[in-house]
């Protein structure tokens, strides 16, 4: 599981920063070269694979994704220009309160009648 949500993040990365596009054109210039290898030499191959006047379909493809990309990214404010003012709110500060917290008084009544004797002796147990 930890490699899944790694490949994931990894993959999520590359195309945020537009690294998907570079290995895109790394792989148009692998199949370019593979393809122009086979008929001529190793130089020859390298040296038309990397000729900007002869792009492949895929090539193109990855020009226009990246002209697209740079239209859409958001204008960076020149020197002097209004600036982005981030502001930290921060809440209240917590102010405890020192004094003693009032109680209400419990009121007792006494009972109506009160004795300190037993009204009926207990009950002996007879030795037989």
């Amino acid at each position: 599981m930890p490699r899944l949500r790694l490949s994931a993040l990894l993959l999520a990365w590359l195309c945020a920063s537009g690294a998907a596009l570079d290995l895109a054109q790394v792989f148009a210039w692998g199949r370019m070269f593979a393809g122009y290898a086979r008929h001529e030499s190793l130089a020859a191959a390298a040296s038309e694979t990397l000729d900007p006047s002869k792009p492949c379909d895929l090539c193109r493809a990855v020009t226009k994704a990246r002209e697209q990309s740079k239209e859409s990214q958001p204008a960076i404010p020149a020197a002097g220009a209004d600036r982005l003012l981030l502001v930290c709110e921060r809440p209240a500060p917590v102010v405890l309160n020192p004094s003693r917290p009032v109680w209400t008084e419990i009121r007792r009544e006494a009972p109506a009648s009160w004795s300190l004797t037993v009204p009926v002796p207990p009950p002996r147990v007879s030795a037989a």
